[in-house]
């Protein structure tokens, strides 16, 4: 058994529980009850084609890394981020391997006006309902978790909802799978979700593969500016930063750092494409 399975075997436990808790049918209620998704696709493209765009993560540990950040209070964190210019708002709900729940996000979409990613393993469709009855404004969809019919159906539903989705790959055959089905944010992600390991060069050989119209988001691998800079010389528009950012003293000032280094790299790469 994989990483990536061993923690799908876990996500659906607690999703039965949670279900048994709260009828599909309840909680579609609850949703219809939130106001209207925000715009995570205009978020994420930014107002210049030049800028890159952080999606900065509330993250308090991960399966390779172990305990991050206590995060004793998410509000105030995402405040930060939105403070230090973050796109949107990344919050793991995962409550086995990454110690995050659904009250983070409902912490976290009270405190900010920028669009909040239910970053989960999604494997049924009660979890896009769940996100959208909780504020969230966009769900991660893995393609390696999921099958091409279910994965397009969990895409039409998010869009149903009014809702987006990072649809994250790993693979050109992920890459190949994700445009089929219509992703319009697409996920790069240098971390191997079946052994954990991380290698960043794997950015710049999977992101020529993607549609030049498709908001290209490199995932895993940031320590750094020089990180950001190196995925934006490669196509990147957007980066998701979650462990540099919650051990940071200041993580308004690194996020802008962060974005400055990648955008200065994009404005590079967009004039050379150019030339």
């Amino acid at each position: 058994m994989t990483v990536l399975d061993d923690i799908i075997v876990g996500v659906r436990e607690d999703l039965e529980t949670r279900r048994a808790a709260l009828p599909l049918e309840e909680l579609k209620k609850q949703a219809a009850a939130q106001a209207p998704a925000l715009d995570a696709l205009a978020a994420l493209r930014g107002a210049e084609a030049g800028s890159v765009e952080i999606i900065s993560e509330v993250k308090r540990s991960s399966p390779s890394k172990g305990a991050l950040s206590d995060i004793p209070d998410p509000a105030e964190l995402a405040a930060a981020y939105q403070a230090g210019g973050a796109a949107a708002i990344s919050v793991l709900t995962e409550e086995r391997r990454f110690k995050g729940t659904l009250a983070d996000l409902d912490a976290v979409r009270a405190a900010v006006s920028i669009p909040v990613l239910r970053k989960d393993f999604t494997v049924d469709e009660y979890q896009i309902w769940e996100a959208r009855a909780h504020g969230a404004d966009l769900v991660l969809l893995i393609v390696a978790a999921l099958d091409d019919d279910t994965l397009r159906r969990f895409l039409d539903l998010t869009h149903e909802l009014g809702m987006n989705a990072l649809v994250e790959t790993h693979t050109p055959e992920e890459i190949e799978r994700a445009v089929a089905v219509g992703a319009r944010i697409v996920g790069v992600n240098v971390r191997n979700l079946k052994t954990l390991e991380v290698d960043n060069a794997n950015f710049s050989k999977l992101a020529p593969l993607l549609p030049a119209d498709a908001i290209i988001v490199a995932e895993s691998g940031v320590a750094s500016p020089e990180d950001v800079a190196n995925y934006a010389s490669h196509g990147a528009k957007a980066v998701l930063v979650g462990e540099a950012l919650v051990k940071s003293g200041t993580p308004a000032e690194t996020l802008r750092d962060f974005r400055a280094a990648g955008s200065q790299a994009r404005q590079a790469w967009l004039a050379s494409a150019s030339a």
